[in-house]
This record gives C-alpha cells, sequence and structure tokens, in this order.
C-alpha cells in the first residue's frame, strides 16, 4: 500500500510529511492535490476546524482523533505548499508555535509568577499587545488599530465577540449586559421604521446587523459563546422539525401540504415532549 515511502522514517509525522511530499510531487503526485493552492483549500480547513469543534459538543472521543488528523493534515498541506514555494517549512511552524508559546508562558518557562486562569488571560492578552506593537514597529506603523489584528476570514460571529472583546479591554465597552439589551430595543426599532419606510435593501441589512451585533455582545457579557450558542438552537431546530415531519408521515402526509396552523400545534407538541 505504502510502496516506496521511506521505511527509517522515525515518527508518524514525518510519515504524514512524505506523505504529503508524494500526493504533491509532480507527474507521480495526485492531480487534485497538485493543483491545490493556499486559497482552494483554506475553506476544507475551516471546515476541518468545525468538525473538530462538533465532535468534541457530541463527546466523540473516537471522531475526535480522526478530525484532529484531518485538521493536522490541512497545516501539513499548507506548509507543503510554502516549502514548494520556498517560503518556510513544515518544521519552521513547529518551531514558531514554539517559541510562541514558551514566550506566552513565563510563568512556567521562566520565574514569573501567575496565580490563576484569569491572570494568565489577561498576561496572555499583554504579550500580545507586546507583539502587534513590535510587529506595528517594524512595519513603520506605530499607530495600528488595536483592532488591527482581530482575522477578516473568522466566522462573523466570532470576529465580532473578538472585535468587542479588544475594545473592552481600552475602556469601550457597556458595563452592564441589561444595557446592551436596551440598545438592542433601539435597534430593533430602527429595523422596523427601515421595513415600515420600505428603505433600501442596503439599510435594513445594516440594522439587521447592528442587531446581531448587539446579541453577540449580550453573549460576551453573560460569558456565553454566540457559536456554541447558535449551533445547539440549529440543532434544537432540527430535532423539532424532525418531529413535525415524523407526525405528518405517521398520517401518511407530509409537511409541504400542512398549513401553518397545523405545523405550528405540532412544533408546540414537539416541544413539550423535549421540555418534559
Amino acid at each position: 500500500m505504502e510502496k516506496d515511502l521511506n521505511p527509517d522514517a522515525g515518527s508518524n509525522i514525518e510519515r504524514l510529511l512524505e506523505i504529503m511530499a508524494r500526493l504533491r510531487t509532480p507527474k507521480t503526485g495526485c492531480p487534485w492535490d497538485l493543483e491545490q493552492t493556499y486559497a482552494t483549500i483554506a475553506p476544507y480547513t475551516i471546515e476541518e476546524a468545525y468538525e473538530v469543534a462538533e465532535a468534541i459538543r457530541e463527546n466523540d472521543l473516537p471522531g475526535l482523533r480522526d478530525e484532529l488528523g484531518d485538521l493536522l493534515f490541512q497545516v501539513v498541506f499548507h506548509a507543503r505548499i510554502a516549502e514548494e514555494a520556498g517560503d518556510f517549512k513544515f518544521e519552521d511552524v513547529v518551531a514558531a508555535i514554539s517559541d510562541k508559546m514558551v514566550r506566552r508562558h513565563p510563568h512556567v518557562f521562566g520565574d514569573a509568577r501567575i496565580d490563576d486562569a484569569a491572570a494568565q488571560t489577561t498576561a496572555w492578552e499583554t504579550h500580545k499587545a507586546a507583539e502587534r506593537a513590535a510587529r506595528s514597529g517594524e512595519d513603520g506603523n506605530a499607530e495600528a488599530s488595536v483592532l488591527a489584528s482581530v482575522p477578516l476570514a473568522l466566522p462573523a460571529l466570532t470576529r465580532a465577540e473578538k472585535l468587542q472583546k479588544r475594545a473592552a479591554r481600552v475602556g469601550f465597552d457597556w458595563p452592564e449586559a441589561t444595557q446592551v439589551l436596551d440598545k438592542i430595543e433601539e435597534e430593533l426599532a430602527e429595523l422596523r421604521e427601515a421595513l415600515a419606510q420600505k428603505a433600501p435593501r442596503e439599510k435594513i441589512a445594516e440594522e439587521l446587523g447592528d442587531i446581531l451585533f448587539g446579541y453577540v455582545n449580550v453573549a460576551r457579557h453573560l460569558g456565553l459563546d454566540p457559536e456554541e450558542a447558535l449551533r445547539s438552537c440549529n440543532a434544537k431546530f432540527v430535532r423539532r422539525f424532525q418531529e413535525i415531519e415524523k407526525a405528518r408521515a405517521g398520517e401518511g402526509r407530509t409537511p409541504d401540504d400542512a398549513s401553518l396552523d397545523e405545523m405550528e400545534a405540532l412544533w408546540q407538541a414537539a416541544k413539550k415532549s423535549e421540555q418534559a
């Protein structure tokens, strides 16, 4: 199965790196793998990260092992493309993250003292801020925004939360979650007004975005992960809608030949059953 692979590979990671190199070898490699670029495999990288999170949520440890392997393969894939371009190697990726972990944990690898997880979180962010400032100086941009390093590629809910946390560290934040809810009420009124005035689609989207941003802010104040909250809501919706489908199938019918009132009654029945 693995003809011509180096039989003296000293570890599983070396084996994986050699497999990746073989997949990307011109003429003898895999045509699909050879065509890929950073951009084309980036969506797969994001997908694999979500599948890791899903395995954790489901407490699926065998699945988590496999999904972590898939995510590791994505790292190896990106590193191989970089190596072919002469930019960096997988070993450089490992060295960079190792150096960063040592640098950001002086209480473990040095003489600093951290008493609890909260203090470590504060220290971690301080180290990150110092690193950002250093990079800004190297780039000749000493006035870089505190929001500058929040990645654009993050899911919108996650990025909104990170932007809010970053702004909160310099004092731009509501003191209480209830104040955020009051602000959401204002934004809802503005959306209703935009709808009543038949405002342009772009204006309506803007008002809706303000509301979503506000709800992320509420989640942050409550110490909840908005992405996970929405994932759980999605799962709940699937469960309850499937109960509607089962109920209709038991009558030899489908949801699309039922009235909204009939489906709402079935939804409420599924809700009560689930709560019980």
